[in-house]
């Protein structure tokens, strides 16, 4: 039977928070933010109907503190959570407090989220299923002679990582077998403090790979659909930055496939909700990798070729209602997303925190912007570092390539160094412009991040005109000229790729 709901708190922040909010007003919806003490002075916190906070700034006693948001939520009086992604949104014990509670968890069954998040136990059941795994081992037996002797077995290069493991942590590549002991302890050391578990398994590490994923969607009804792939291959330390879709390198044959193999996935576990399957491909056959549980930043991509909303879709599907664009998924043009980082991208991605300023996302047909601050917001080190993500749709992917360039280089931020320079690079490389990039691609091409490239002369004698008039100006008007001056290569004023 359907509910309706009046009131969803958001157990997010940034522009995840603010892409809900949007969602629950369309609905007719209340949302009520679940905030941390420094997102007082947030774009999503000024957007809310309602506020409540959880805590401090540190994620352990706000964000990730289950007790606290479970206390807000009833204190606030909703009828749902959305956790968004990351934080909690693949915590079974939150998804249990909020079903203990009568708060309606937006998302899968506890049950569902525990299955996919041990790893080990989503392996079990690919392998049940006969679907496409990487040969390794995932027993019980977590002694360190064993593990060494199974990592021999399956040969170099090998992944060891964390069983309950997410977000490339927890996660080693041996390379050789006098790494093994060194490595494995690694693994478990990180998997213990990130997520309360040593347990580990290993597989073949399949090198230049693909990783292509696709996004899935339980519906009331119990069936599951599949709304076709992304290709997130560009990638920096397991973390992704480029995101398209559909993948370039997939033929009809093999999308079918990979996507027949994602639905029998999440049939098998009786999913509800958005989810989403991920898969390396190594050229010629597709391997599973692991299953999550939520929204994904990428799903914007997605939600442009297809010209759905996945997350009505998702308050829709928990209410028990029906959605009603099955029998039209039919894929068109090319969707591209970046994910704009407050970071130096000539320092190999040095977080660049402080006050934002004057911003300007430039509005444009089938342009988007997922945008969690404004000018005057603070970009502080507590969370994530990414400000925005900047999404492009065009009839073809050479055209999306064309029409992302261009839109980043009419972005304009002040007041913190971002990555748009390094992303101009990745666009223009010839491998990407190519579709043949890897999970090995950023490593490859740019593991030490952008080089400073020298100022032509005509700009050298522009900067220092600029300079001299400033003086000039100032000591005209008997102001102190001491801090007058600009050095372009201390302030990151222009955001198109040249030096900042």
């Amino acid at each position: 039977m359907a509910q309706r709901f009046k009131k969803i708190g958001i157990a997010n922040r940034g522009e995840v928070a603010v892409r809900i909010i949007r969602a629950c007003q369309e609905l007719g919806i209340d949302a009520v933010l679940l905030h941390s003490d420094v997102d007082q002075n947030s774009r999503a916190y000024r957007m809310a109907d309602f506020t409540e906070e959880i805590g401090p700034a540190p994620s352990s006693e706000s964000y990730l503190n289950i007790e606290a948001n479970i206390a807000a939520a009833i204190r606030s009086g909703v009828d749902a959570v959305h956790p968004g992604f990351g934080f909690l949104s693949e915590n079974a014990d939150f998804a249990k407090a909020c079903e203990k509670n009568g708060i309606v968890f937006i998302g899968p069954t506890s049950e569902a989220i525990q299955l996919f998040g041990d790893k080990v136990s989503a392996k079990n059941l690919v392998e049940s299923i006969n679907g496409p795994l990487i040969p390794g081992y995932k027993g019980d037996d977590q002694m360190l002679g064993r593990l060494m002797k199974e990592a021999d077995a399956i040969g170099y290069p090998v992944m060891v990582k964390a069983a309950a493991g997410g977000g490339g942590r927890g996660l080693k590549v041996i390379r050789k077998a006098s790494e093994a002991k060194e490595m494995i302890e690694s693994a478990q050391r990180e998997g213990k403090n990130a997520f309360g578990s040593s347990r580990v398994f290993l597989e073949k590490y399949i090198e230049d790979a693909k990783h292509i994923e696709v996004q899935i969607f339980g519906d009331a009804s119990g069936k599951v659909h599949s709304l076709f792939e992304r290709e997130c291959s560009v990638q920096r330390r397991h973390q992704k930055i480029i995101e398209e879709a559909l993948s370039p390198s997939l033929d009809d044959k093999l999308r079918n496939k990979i996507c027949s193999a994602a639905v029998q996935i999440a049939q098998a576990a009786k999913y509800q909700g958005a989810g989403t399957v991920e898969f390396l491909f190594d050229g010629k056959d597709v391997y599973f990798m692991e299953m999550n549980t939520r929204l994904q930043v990428e799903h914007p991509v997605t939600e442009m070729v297809l010209g759905v909303d996945l997350v009505k879709a998702q308050i829709l599907t928990a209410m028990g209602e029906p959605l009603l664009w099955w029998d039209d998924l039919k894929p068109r043009g090319h969707a591209i997303e970046c994910r704009i980082y407050a970071e130096d991208p000539y320092m190999n991605g040095v977080p660049s925190v402080g006050p934002l300023g004057y911003c300007s996302f430039p509005e444009g047909p089938f342009r988007r912007f997922e945008v969690g601050f404004e000018e005057g917001d603070e970009i502080t080190s507590n969370y994530d570092s990414m400000i925005a993500k900047v999404i492009v749709w065009d009839e073809s992917r050479t055209r999306a390539i064309q029409k992302m360039e261009q839109t980043l280089k009419d972005t304009v931020i002040f007041g913190v160094r971002t990555n748009i320079p390094l992303l101009f690079q990745i666009l223009s490389h010839e491998e990407f412009v190519r579709g043949e990039m890897t999970t090995g691609f950023f490593e490859k091409h740019f593991s030490k991040g952008l080089k400073k490239s020298d100022w032509s002369e005509s700009e050298k004698t522009l900067i220092q005109n600029l300079n001299r008039n400033l003086v000039e100006g100032s000591s005209a008007s008997g102001s102190d000229t001491s801090s007058v001056a600009i050095d372009p290569w201390t302030h990151g004023w222009n955001t198109s790729g040249r030096p900042s």
